[in-house]
């Protein structure tokens, strides 16, 4: 089972600019694509992927948008866009972020959650939320980290790590930084939540194309 984590770039989420401290996360409720079985459906407010509970929205999608300029090879312009059938209900499970406008501070601290299995069974949901709390890297040492990759619009987390971690999470995990959507985890080394290598899509350069696909859509 393939399973990615997206927080809501759908319809009018990204235009409620809201300002939250890092000490406000401290039990995220999420959004999980769940993608098997076919056709895939879109849980919101969700803290335990492998229960279901009565708080929960359920809704499938409506429209699937890539970038028109996605690489499959380099995962450059790794960012998609999907439609919910219906307004999902905001309540205290169920919200909205603002997307980054503007390139991220060097000292901002960035809130990176995503899910992970304590013993992942065929197609089986994941189980535990966890998350950490990173700076990003500079230009420089995001790009020593690549060695030499070009690469476009990424932010880098993490470091090497002497050993890799068996764990297995959650991919897409967003990095929400002064209350904003700054990136979504594209690929990474080894565990995020352990503090490994991390690459992530930055947001605001996508930022007009993303309020297009919101207001023709």
């Amino acid at each position: 089972m393939e399973s990615c984590l997206i927080f809501i770039l759908l319809r009018a989420a990204v235009v409620l600019a809201q300002t939250y401290e890092t000490e406000d996360f401290t039990v995220p409720y999420m959004v999980y694509l769940q993608s098997s079985p076919e056709p895939f459906k879109i849980r919101l407010g969700v803290y335990q992927p492998s229960i279901k509970n009565k708080k929960e929205q359920i809704l499938s999608n409506s429209l699937i948008v890539p970038y028109p300029q996605f690489n499959a090879h380099t995962l450059e312009n790794d960012l998609m866009m999907i439609k919910l059938s219906k307004a999902a209900a905001v309540n205290t499970y169920v919200g909205t972020i603002a997307i980054a406008m503007e390139p991220l501070t060097s000292n901002d601290s960035c809130f990176i959650p995503t899910w992970r299995w304590n013993a992942y069974r065929n197609q089986s949901d994941p189980d535990i939320l966890t998350w950490i709390n990173q700076h990003a890297l500079t230009h420089y040492e995001c790009q020593y980290m690549l060695n030499q990759r070009v690469a476009v619009n990424i932010m880098c987390f993490g470091q090497p790590l002497s050993s890799i971690s068996e764990i297995m999470e959650v991919s897409a995990a967003p990095a929400i930084c002064g209350g904003r959507l700054h990136g979504i985890l594209s690929w990474s080394k080894g565990s995020v939540t352990l503090g490994s290598e991390a690459f992530f899509t930055a947001i605001h350069p996508y930022a007009r194309w993303i309020l297009k696909i919101i207001n023709s859509y």
